[in-house]
């Protein structure tokens, strides 16, 4: 794989703050810190197109006292058992569970069920987070 070096210009000011990111994130240079904005960017492309093959976790923290909502999302995460590649739950006091769940489809399948089981009654919390597969990644 062979690199390509460019020039970059920026407003002090920019590049002052985007130097404290690269030391909070702790990033060994400003060029892998770039790299990394390069990837989300083209990462997040990947999921608009939304016909992409991508992963990501839906993320459901709910109370287990709700009549019938863990029969509902276990029923459901049977359904898209296509889509889904793991679940974890854990308990995270004597009432609330955190449900992480692995996905991997096309984007707008898996969007679709995050919003399914995210909106499901009684659910606190939700979020799914989106990556990609790496194919396209170098």
């Amino acid at each position: 794989m062979s690199t390509t070096r460019f020039g970059i210009s920026l407003e002090d000011s920019l590049l002052k703050r985007f130097d404290g990111l690269i030391r909070k994130k702790d990033y060994p240079s400003r060029s892998e810190a770039i790299r990394d904005l390069i990837r989300d960017s083209l990462v997040t492309e990947e999921w608009e197109t939304y016909t992409t093959e991508t992963v990501g976790t839906i993320t459901l923290v709910y109370s287990h006292d709700t009549k019938e909502l863990t029969d509902n999302l276990t029923d459901m995460q049977h359904k898209y058992h296509q889509a889904i590649v793991s679940a974890m739950h854990i308990h995270l006091d004597s009432h609330n569970c955190l449900e992480v769940i692995i996905v991997k489809g096309r984007a707008k399948d898996i969007k679709a069920i995050a919003d399914r089981l995210i909106g499901t009654k009684g659910v606190k919390h939700g979020k799914l987070t989106v990556t990609t597969t790496g194919k396209r990644l170098k």
